[in-house]
């Protein structure tokens, strides 16, 4: 969906920017493109700069759920350096590379929470203001589609998906936040475990996974938290057994260890090169079971597609009343 509105700092009668993408969701580490069109208003104007920026809702580790913030993940500048006539159009096309680690917002069209957006930003004689807001929808990676896959068949279901602000540790994250699936055990793990929590930090090479266990309290030992860190390839994924491979971390995770998954690199693969089970679109329907009453309550893509609108718009506002 589009949201179009004037740029204010321009004047009345500035010059309107619509800026749209390229159907369908995109990929981390993939190329986004779309372009920008621009509509001359009352005078010619130089167009110093247009840049895009990859902006997500986050929330603070640590406090209410409704402390949340707008941050920029990437900027992009895709045009400028170009005069604007009076009422003219003109149209900048990009394409343009998300960063690897960029969150997934959805599996097999459910929405699972994250809120992205791409915001165009104009530069005219000095003056910058935000022109443009489009919701930006992110599939995941095969081989985070395998590993989330590989869950479902092995009884876990999704609860939820958000965006924290801050750096897991250990790691080679880059980006100011990352991403937690939480995902619930199934009746023969519940015992030991409340949830998990699942981080992709991917990179060129390939995934980190980062499993975090809420563990349940025990007759005589306190409820705790164990974090896990394991790595997987992006190459190979077809031929990997990824229910025993997850199997095998779930075990390590419910059992408590504190030692690291493997330590090979980067391509060591695990199982004897077949998956089993029902086909990707039901596992996957399945660890997302919990979406439309977890997550989306129901709502249909277009109402979806006006939260997240209306979650940006919100910080815009706040933004203007401070800076007024």
């Amino acid at each position: 969906m589009v949201f179009k509105k004037l740029l204010g700092a321009l004047g009345v009668g500035g010059p309107s920017v619509d800026t749209v993408l390229q159907p369908g969701p995109a990929l981390p580490g993939g190329p986004l493109s779309g372009e920008v069109r621009l509509r001359g208003g009352g005078s010619d104007v130089t167009v110093d700069r247009i840049s895009l920026l990859l902006v997500a809702r986050v929330e603070r580790e640590g406090q209410e759920e409704e402390d949340e913030g707008t941050v920029v993940l990437e900027r992009f500048t895709v045009g400028g350096g170009f005069r604007l006539a009076e009422e003219a159009d003109h149209t900048v096309p990009f394409t343009v590379t998300l960063p690897w680690e960029t969150p997934i917002t959805e599996l097999h069209g459910q929405h699972l929470g994250p809120v992205l957006g791409i915001r165009t930003e104009l530069e005219i004689a000095g003056a910058r203001d935000k022109g443009d807001l489009d919701a930006l929808a992110v599939g995941p990676l095969p081989t985070q589609e395998a590993i989330l896959e590989a869950f479902g068949q092995l009884g876990y279901a999704f609860r939820s998906a958000d965006l924290e602000l801050g750096h897991i540790r250990g790691t080679g994250q880059q980006l100011p936040c990352y991403q937690e699936i939480e995902i619930l055990p199934p009746a023969g793990h519940a015992h030991a475990v409340n949830e998990i929590e699942v981080t992709f930090i991917a990179a060129p090479g390939g995934l980190e996974v980062v499993i975090e266990a809420d563990k349940r309290a025990g007759l005589f030992s306190e409820g705790h938290d164990t974090v896990h860190r394991f790595t997987a390839s992006h190459h190979g994924a077809p031929q990997t057994d990824w229910n025993a491979r997850v199997d095998a971390w779930l075990k390590e995770v419910v059992a408590g260890h504190e030692a690291h998954g493997a330590p090979s690199s980067y391509g060591d693969e695990h199982g004897d090169g077949h998956r089993s089970g029902p086909g990707a679109g039901a596992v996957v329907a399945g660890v997302a079971a919990g979406v439309a009453v977890g997550v989306v309550g129901g709502m249909v893509a277009a109402e979806v597609v006006d939260e997240i609108g209306d979650a940006f718009e919100g910080e815009e506002d706040e933004e203007s009343e401070e800076e007024g």
